[in-house]
């Protein structure tokens, strides 16, 4: 007969499982993009794998059948990277993306099938691995959260990311542990706790899958300056605003922050956040910025003066840090490279040489 607290510790973990259930059926119906469902889906599938595979009662009971669900959870670092990547960054799922779960995945295994203490060691590296995803993932979190311009992923998505980051850590801390002999009876019973705190509290955040917390699928749209909800001081700042990226081209200063726009326009930072986002249409500081970038370096790489420009040049003239940030926010804006770009202005322009005398 199962004593109270261990049908307590089952109790928290079927709630945790049910919480999870209700998340991964709300990224399935109505997540905003392909990518975000299966990222989504993915990462609830393996935090409900290892609820299951952290329970002493399962792994007392789990046989042949228990595989798949053993191989989610021993992943699920990787997943809940992939999930904070897509969600944070607005990309979209590739074999690159998905190579953490798959690198923790094979470690684990060779942890599984190895010998003692050879085991120890390849599970303490698996660790350490899950630790460095959740660091990077915090930091995506962070950069991300530092130029959202839409209040409701301020507050929420952000803030209970970093947390379940944070969360993560600490997990592969105490796994670490765990391998070195430290372990305590209270580790069942608290470890289901926090998990059904978690999943309750991400089922809270996700439910209903809102666009708006989700990501930014849909292009920004200008919405009209002039409308009733904009009064004559915000009027004021938005022109203030296009006179700092208009003649000012303040978007060409590298490393531009929405701090440091708000003070040379001269409002607090959070209404210039607002205005941005409410009267401009755009959710994120970096797109707002790299737009005005953007459409710059089309103007340039279609200039016949420029040609002997190297896309480096333009990149780094035009505010942005490093190449690899320019290709990639260029060929968001364009489903082209700069350089192919380039080309195929270039080629539009020539004139055709079977046509001419």
């Amino acid at each position: 007969m199962l004593a109270d607290w261990q049908l307590t510790e089952i109790l928290l973990r079927g709630v945790a499982i049910g919480a999870l259930c209700a998340t991964a059926v709300a990224f399935a119906r109505s997540g905003p993009g392909l990518s975000i469902r299966i990222a989504g889906l993915l990462f609830c599938a393996s935090v409900m794998a290892y609820v299951l595979t952290s329970s002493p009662d399962w792994r007392d009971a789990e046989g042949y059948a228990g595989a798949t669900v053993r191989l989610l959870s021993i992943g699920g670092g990787g997943y809940f990277w992939l999930f904070v990547f897509v969600l944070f960054e607005d990309r979209k799922i590739t074999p690159v993306t998905l190579l953490p779960a798959a690198i923790l995945t094979i470690v684990a295994i060779a942890g599984i099938v190895a010998t003692q203490p050879l085991r120890a060691n390849i599970w303490i590296a698996h660790n350490l691995i899950e630790i460095a995803l959740a660091a990077h993932a915090l930091f995506v979190i962070y950069r991300s959260w530092r130029g959202d311009l839409v209040e409701a992923r301020r507050r929420l998505r952000g803030p209970f990311m970093a947390v379940v980051a944070i969360y993560t850590i600490v997990l592969s801390g105490f796994e670490i542990g765990e391998s070195y002999g430290a372990y305590a009876a209270w580790y069942g019973i608290a470890g289901a706790a926090t998990l059904a705190f978690f999943c309750l509290a991400g089922c809270f955040v996700f439910l209903d899958a809102r666009p708006a917390l989700l990501g930014a699928a849909a292009p920004p749209v200008r919405a009209e300056r002039d409308g009733p909800r904009l009064d004559p001081a915000d009027r004021l700042t938005l022109d203030r605003l296009a006179e700092a990226m208009g003649r000012g081209e303040a978007w060409r200063r590298e490393g531009l922050t929405i701090a440091a726009l708000a003070e040379q326009v001269g409002t607090p930072e959070h209404r210039l956040r607002r205005l941005i986002n409410d009267h401009l249409g755009h959710r994120n500081f970096a797109a707002y910025v790299n737009a005005r970038r953007i459409e710059a370096a089309k103007r340039i790489l279609c200039d016949p003066a420029q040609t002997r420009t190297t896309v480096a040049a333009i990149a780094f003239d035009l505010g942005f840090g490093s190449l690899g940030p320019f290709n990639r926010a260029f060929k968001e804006a364009t489903g082209a490279t700069p350089t192919e770009w380039r080309k195929k202005a270039f080629e539009t322009a020539s004139p055709n040489p079977e046509n001419t005398a």
